[in-house]
């Protein structure tokens, strides 16, 4: 019996100790600033509610710490979608006032390889503002800093809850600078191709319940109005 014990906690020991090593690997990737939170082009800056609970329509394959939202709507159990949430919610503006409106759909990658500190979501926006047009925003979402910074110091913590300011831009591409694609679709947008950036704003995460008191923003870039030249 006392081999059996010993072996089992030499296991649990090797399981701390490469979790901890995973978590602060110095091989994993630094985080860092998208170059559309400094840029000098004009932007549409959009803001939205991550906790499911204070969006429009939420909805996963039900085995999420999220539950889906409201709690009749269907759940995505099917194999194709399994990995994948839909999310439908109001977009503010940066004023505060209500924009439009976007839905978002998000599918775990297997790309990820969390040994390199990828934590890879892929994820599509549709979004609508009636002052500027529809858009299609595609992008690689990372989420390994949040699993580092937040989701794991609430696993930690006696209370299961992660309490503090964290903000962090989740885009890492498709684009070279780690800027998502925007395709416009209508409106003022109809034809142009942008460049997007999301990040989340959090104060509070629990490890049992999700996001308690968390928002996204999205920063797109607009591209550049040429002057026209007069008639000869």
């Amino acid at each position: 019996m006392k081999y059996f014990i010993t072996l089992l906690l030499g296991v649990v020991a090797g399981a701390i100790l490469f979790g901890l090593a995973l978590i602060y690997n110095p091989l994993a990737k630094d985080s860092r600033a998208s170059p559309l939170s400094v840029t000098d082009a004009e932007i549409i800056a959009l803001s939205y509610p991550v906790v499911p609970s204070e969006s429009i329509a939420y909805t996963n394959n039900g085995e999420s710490i999220h539950p889906p939202h409201p709690p009749k709507i269907p759940q995505l159990w099917e194999g194709p979608v399994r990995q994948t949430s839909a999310l439908v919610t109001t977009m503010s503006n940066a004023r505060g006032e209500l924009a439009g409106v976007g839905i978002k759909l998000s599918s775990r990658s297997e790309s990820s390889r969390l040994i390199s500190g990828d934590a890879i979501v892929d994820s599509v926006w549709y979004i609508y503002l009636p002052e500027h047009g529809g858009m299609f925003i595609g992008q690689t979402e990372n989420y390994w800093d949040f699993i580092r910074e937040v989701a794991f110091p609430a696993w930690l913590s006696s209370a299961n809850t992660w309490r503090g300011t964290w903000l962090e831009d989740v885009t890492s591409g498709p684009g070279v600078l780690g800027t998502a694609y925007v395709s416009g679709t209508s409106g003022q947008l109809r034809g142009l191709d942008m460049e997007a950036s999301e990040s989340l704003y959090l104060q509070a995460f629990s490890s049992e319940t999700g996001f308690i008191a968390a928002e996204g923003r999205l920063i797109i870039e607009l591209p550049e109005v040429a002057d026209e030249q007069p008639a000869d």
